[in-house]
């Protein structure tokens, strides 16, 4: 008789431990008002149930912070706003305490909320970006050294970086590596909140590593593109595999080809 596997659930913290506002607009509109905006802090409460301390109805976003937000998918957490921006965050596994809701719908069946959980303990942060959470994280850390190195390959020779760069680029677009592959396999496998906010640090990262090397901006924007790519590759390095076709669209996400000179058209 097969075993099913437990379920696990997940909440995202700052740095501190403390909760994020499940609806940064309203955080945003109290604070303005000079309301305070409730949190609970996680880091404080292990191996304790915690009780919501201002809960909003069941199970909308009628306040800042209206419920505990859990997800069964840890490549989702990043999924809010508020959480998205916040890196680097802090994961905590939870259980899920009294009654419990969802909003339905086809692509939140990994979500869950309610107003009591039990808080189990921390688990390593780079699970929020998936299975291959670790992978992404010594990429994203290695980032900025490339950025530099790319940097360095433009001013070497610009014009023929930039057709190595040109005819790679149109490659990506023409196989729909970033837009389609990427996107889809993200989405297959519950990690698009991963692959959005991986991205944006990629290319945020690269992007000010080039500028303080001198780059301009047409190699800054190239340099960005470069590292979305490479961190996409790295994400779903699992997920885009099987077949020729497959590992070809792999090999350009990850860059394959960038770093040695494209022929100069006849």
């Amino acid at each position: 008789m097969a075993q099913h596997r437990p379920v696990i659930h997940y909440m995202v913290t700052r740095p501190d431990g403390t909760v994020p506002p499940t609806c940064d607009s309203l955080a945003h509109w109290a604070r303005t008002h000079g309301e305070d905006v409730p949190t609970v802090n996680l880091a404080q409460h292990v191996g304790e149930t915690v009780d919501h301390p201002s809960p909003g109805e069941k199970w909308y976003t009628d306040k800042p912070f209206s419920y505990f937000h859990m997800y069964t998918r840890p490549g989702e957490v990043l999924e809010l706003e508020s959480t998205a921006e916040g890196w680097p965050v802090r994961l905590w596994i939870v259980e899920p305490r009294g009654e419990t809701g969802n909003w339905g719908g086809r692509y939140y069946p990994y979500w869950l909320m309610s107003h009591q959980i039990h808080v189990v303990g921390e688990t390593e942060g780079w699970r929020a970006f998936g299975h291959r959470g670790a992978q992404v994280l010594q990429t994203l850390a290695q980032i900025p050294d490339l950025a530099r190195e790319w940097t360095a390959q433009w001013a070497a020779d610009p014009q023929a970086t930039h057709r190595t760069y040109t005819a790679w680029q149109q490659e990506l677009e023409e196989h729909h590596a970033l837009d389609w592959w990427a996107h889809f396999r993200a989405q297959y496998s519950r990690r698009t909140a991963a692959l959005r906010a991986a991205t944006r640090l990629a290319a945020d990262s690269a992007g000010q590593a080039a500028d303080a090397a001198g780059a301009g901006p047409e190699t800054v924007t190239a340099i960005r593109s470069r590292a979305r790519s490479l961190i996409a590759g790295q994400l779903l390095h699992d997920r885009i595999r099987t077949g020729e076709y497959e590992r070809t669209v792999r090999a350009l996400l990850l860059g394959d080809g960038l770093d040695h000179p494209a022929p100069v058209p006849a």
